[in-house]
């Protein structure tokens, strides 16, 4: 028998193609020059933010398409998930502002020694007849155009812009109207037929619609919130008299550690956080974050925790601090049980955080080498982040006592 009929031919398989990675969402840059179309059609093509710019540009050529399709990317294309307001580096509302006031300029000149386009006006007399008013009608249009475009860039948008804020809005809008005042000043000086005054107040009424727009919708978004607000003092009042007042009794008839007693409480803390708290989240320092911590370990160890805090600090829950006195309070709760109690002292000094449960207490000398918990995640990351950490013991029960130097809090973020 042949070699090959021994072994016969075998394809070789094709080695497996490799699939390009998917492209990016189309979305649009937070961080950018103007709307961000570019920059994240560019992301999503994978090419060049220049290549695509340059690609608009080529376009707006053709009649216009250009400018088309990048309005048309610009509305339908949504931003990039994030929480920040998007950011805008280019000053576009006072590009526009600047280049509106040079043309009002020239057009000023223009109705100053009465020449306008070529077309001397006495010639023709100024009448409003329509030579003068499509001459005056082309170069009065530019500038209008760009000066309320301006104010509602700088209304609608550089308001929102945490670059540039509503105080920056508030100037372009004033010099807008501004030089919209001295237009029309200069063209009732300068008659030139009642048909073109129309412009600049069209633009006057334009800037001041948007306005009022914006302050009807803080109004609106006001009247909303106060409406909530008195149907949340109902809801609270009337939930004060009947469930919490029901939790309650649950807790004291239940016992302090046991099941019920701690579901009662687990509910009355989310109850109250949603009743009070309001629509704003709480902040993140640490007795927020100490309290709802003591909540978690209430569902979970047969434990009544309560927190309480005195002073002002500027200690977050992201600080070494917090960490550590999550750790002394589970602690507490895993081997000690029933009461305890954690207070937050904060000084021009520092913070001081207690933690102390009535156990059986320990002798921390006695603790294995491998429990590594009081002396590394406790002790250990005090000193460590520039504090102290002493544990205190006996049959009466354990103290833990957390030390960390820290600015005041200052008056505003009181």
């Amino acid at each position: 028998m042949s070699s090959s009929a021994q072994h016969p031919l075998v394809p070789l398989a094709r080695p497996p193609r490799a699939v390009p990675p998917p492209r990016p969402e189309l979305t649009r840059a937070r961080e950018c020059l103007i709307s961000g179309t570019a920059e994240g059609l560019a992301r999503h093509l994978g090419v060049s933010t220049g290549l695509v710019r340059a690609m608009f540009i080529a376009l707006t050529v053709l009649s216009g398409a250009g400018v088309l399709l990048y309005v048309w990317c610009w509305v339908f294309t949504p931003w990039e998930p994030g929480k920040s307001a998007p950011s805008r580096k280019a000053p576009v509302a006072w590009v526009l502002l600047a280049v509106g006031a040079l043309l009002e300029l020239i057009m000023l000149q223009q109705l100053g020694t009465g020449y306008m386009l070529g077309v001397y006006l006495p010639d023709l007399g100024v009448d409003g007849s329509m030579p003068m008013l499509l001459d005056l009608g082309i170069l009065l249009l530019g500038p209008v155009v760009l000066l309320v475009g301006a104010a509602l860039w700088a209304d609608l948008i550089d308001r929102i812009d945490p670059t540039r804020g509503p105080r920056q809005a508030g100037v372009v809008r004033g010099i807008a109207v501004v030089l919209l005042v001295v237009m029309v000043v200069a063209m009732v000086a300068r008659p030139t037929g009642p048909v073109l005054l129309l412009a600049p107040f069209a633009g006057l009424l334009a800037m001041f619609a948007s306005s009022l727009m914006h302050r009807w919708r803080e109004l609106s978004g006001e009247r909303v919130r106060r409406i909530r607000e008195e149907q949340r003092s109902e809801m609270a009042a009337h939930l004060h008299d009947s469930v919490l007042q029901t939790l309650a009794l649950i807790q004291n008839r239940a016992g302090a550690s046991s099941e019920a007693a701690r579901l009662a409480r687990a509910q009355e803390r989310e109850l109250r956080a949603w009743l009070y708290d309001g629509d704003a989240p709480a902040d993140s320092d640490l007795p927020t974050d100490l309290r709802d911590y003591a909540g978690a370990l209430e569902l979970d160890y047969p434990v009544h925790i309560d927190v309480v805090s005195a002073g002002l600090s500027t200690e977050r829950a992201s600080g070494e601090l917090a960490a550590a006195a999550r750790e002394a309070m589970l602690n507490a709760a895993r081997h000690a049980g029933g009461e305890v109690s954690v207070y937050i002292e904060g000084s021009t000094s520092g913070v001081d955080v207690f933690i102390r449960d009535r156990g059986a207490g320990f002798d921390l000398d006695e603790v294995p080498g491998d429990r590594l918990g009081v002396r590394q995640s406790i002790i250990g990351r005090m000193r460590r982040a520039g504090g102290s950490g002493t544990v205190r013991s006996d049959e009466n029960g354990t103290e833990v006592h957390l030390r960390i130097a820290g600015a005041p809090l200052r008056s505003e973020d009181a």
